[in-house]
């Protein structure tokens, strides 16, 4: 394959990524959570970098691409341990311990909280959230965008 092949393949992946997870938002009616936006951020990085990459013929830009691929993938890997309960995610969208509470303060928590919580699942498929998914298929990303770099 020619590098601008990979290029297209490697952006392509992440437009394909940002489609289905705007499907999931919008027709599935799944609001998206923090974390969740926050794997998006990479994946148009990586789209406007691959378009860039087509008309600048630069090593720099695959390895940005492939970068911003890593970080996404980085980001699904915390979600999907958020999801898992296998750490605590971000205060603004994990519930955390009660016990020590008072109930005016578990009151204004409640009220405080967000619609859509982190460490929920709101769709899986073979046992893998969405997180998972987005983790593996931009980790594939990478190794295109890697690929692409060395065609450089």
């Amino acid at each position: 394959m020619t590098r601008n092949t990979l290029i297209l393949l490697a952006a392509g992946g992440s437009a394909a990524l940002m489609l289905g997870a705007l499907g999931f938002q919008y027709i599935g009616e799944m609001p998206p959570c923090k974390l969740c936006y926050w794997q998006r951020y990479p994946h148009i990085a990586a789209i406007v970098i691959g378009v860039s990459a087509l008309f600048l013929s630069t090593r720099a830009l695959p390895a940005l691409g492939a970068l911003a691929a890593l970080v996404t993938a980085a980001i699904g890997a915390y979600h999907t341990g958020v999801e898992r309960k296998w750490w605590e995610g971000p205060t603004s969208c994990t519930s955390g311990s009660v016990a020590d509470m008072s109930s005016s303060d578990l009151l204004a928590q409640i009220m405080a909280a967000p619609l859509v919580r982190c460490d929920e699942v709101p769709w899986a498929l073979f046992g893998l959230s969405m997180a998972s998914w987005n983790m593996l298929a931009s980790v594939a990303l990478a190794v295109i965008w890697i690929m692409a770099l060395r065609k450089a």
